[in-house]
């Protein structure tokens, strides 16, 4: 009978057991274990709470006779601490009012005293299943809650393209992918689109940057620590590789990590297991690697501060996201989507941006590629009126259409002049496909149409 609710070992769930009678707490735990349960016991609310804190509880199971602080009273400071706890209350017979009060203070069930061992142990697993089903949802809400930076990812340049077909072959893998490429190309855009085209992405996408973080806490956050370990490690902490368990860790500029740690994130990967800070045992992960840089790692090796072997490790797959001033006919498609983001911000109606700022624009390098692009067109937003022109950007934008656009003889081209440049420009960049032209320009095909045949000739 006892078997068939039994849990497997490599789902091992811990059960806090808060009683203060010692025998009742010894056959609670000789009844939980040999069901499979960790179980960690507690014989005073205050305990409990210590216990709590200090271990990844997924069920709490407390009398609510105590001496002292009640189960009641327990059950509320738990609640405050995390909202999702799941507790169950064991009371006699005789207090099933108090049971009920309990239910309606947010515990998950109540046991009465005495009990079956059938019944406690059913009770223990639906708690257990639910707590798994709570934890799934948060992932689930926080993972969809990103979901809306894929539109970012926006262009239908050949360039990007690329990148894309790589991110649909590899995404269903589970082999290291590193990601290159100058700051604010994407970088970590182009990683979550790995992690939610691949088979774990109903599991977490865990991300950390390594140069913002000080060696010593880095590991931490890596690899965990146990409690004592460390000033301030007042409980264990599982770290970033095992708390992606089944999902994915994407490990940013990946480039400015110590050499001491490199050693170390060799190691990890190549056993699949990591030693938490203050401990002597690996413990096992199961996360998919993903790493990026704006470094060009192979001269870093030459330079010899990054490790050759940890370079091979970490690009089994390499994936290079172009520059901004490499795939320009993205640009237009860009603006408009950050100008509907500023809209939406703002509470307020999308502005059209004029052909001339749209022409400094593209002409414009962007040095801080798509994030710069983003930021000024959300100032430029703020700071127009009815539309975006070109004093409504950075100076430096316009002045460097100004130069660009002159022509030979250091005279400026007339506004039409730039336009039909500019629409020869985008046509010849798409094989002439005027549909795919029209909706770079964000015109319709009636319009673009109308232009062509205006500067028929010219």
């Amino acid at each position: 009978m006892l078997s068939e609710i039994a849990v497997p070992d490599s789902t091992k769930q811990t059960v806090l057991v808060v009683e203060d009678e010692e025998l009742m707490r010894t056959i609670l735990r000789q009844l939980l274990e040999d069901a499979g349960y960790r179980v960690v016991t507690a014989d005073s609310a205050e305990s409990a709470i210590d216990a709590y804190s200090a271990n990844e509880v997924s069920v709490t199971l407390t009398d609510i006779k105590m001496p002292g602080r009640d189960g009641l009273s327990l059950l509320d400071q738990i609640k405050s601490i995390d909202e999702e706890a799941v507790v169950i209350v064991m009371t006699a017979f005789s207090s099933i009012d108090t049971a009920i009060a309990s239910l309606r203070k947010g515990a998950y069930d109540y046991v009465t005293k005495p009990f079956v061992n059938e019944d406690m142990l059913q009770t223990v697993k639906n708690a257990v299943t639910q707590r798994k089903l709570f934890h799934e949802n948060r992932v689930l809400r926080r993972e969809l809650s990103r979901q809306f930076t894929f539109a970012e990812i926006v262009g239908t340049s050949e360039p990007l393209r690329d990148v894309f077909a790589i991110v649909n072959k590899v995404a269903a893998t589970d082999a290291n992918v590193l990601i290159q490429g100058e700051s604010g190309t994407g970088k970590e855009l182009i990683a979550r689109s790995i992690h939610f085209n691949s088979d774990r992405s109903d599991d977490p996408f865990l991300a950390i940057n390594c140069g913002a973080l000080p060696e010593s806490l880095l590991e931490s956050e890596l690899f965990g620590h146990t409690k004592g370990a460390f000033t301030g490690a007042v409980t264990d902490k599982k770290g970033h590789f095992r708390s992606a368990s089944g999902g994915t860790l994407f490990l940013d500029e990946i480039g400015e990590m110590p050499l001491p740690l490199q050693v170390k994130l060799l190691r990890a990967l190549q056993e699949h297991e990591v030693t938490p800070v203050g401990s002597s045992r690996a413990e096992p992960f199961d996360a998919r690697l993903l790493a990026a840089t704006n470094k060009d790692l192979a001269a870093e090796v030459e330079a010899g501060r990054f490790r050759e072997d940890l370079f091979y490790r970490l690009n089994v797959i390499e994936i290079v996201v172009p520059p901004l001033r490499e795939r320009r006919e993205d640009i237009p498609l860009l603006v408009k989507h950050f100008v509907a983001n500023s809209a939406r911000r703002q509470s307020a109606p999308e502005k059209p941006v004029t052909q001339e700022a749209m022409l400094a624009l593209v002409n414009y390098d962007w040095p801080g590629n798509v994030r710069e692009l983003e930021n000024s067109i959300e100032r430029a937003f703020i700071l127009s009126t009815d539309t975006i022109g070109i004093d409504d950007l950075p100076a430096k934008i316009g002045q460097n259409v100004s130069v660009n656009m002159r022509d030979g003889d250091g005279l400026r081209p007339t506004l039409d002049e730039m336009e039909r440049r500019y629409l020869t420009e985008v046509l010849a960049s798409v094989d002439d496909d005027k549909s795919r032209a029209a909706e770079i320009l964000g015109i319709d095909l009636s319009t673009l149409y109308r232009k062509l045949k205006r500067y028929e000739g010219s």
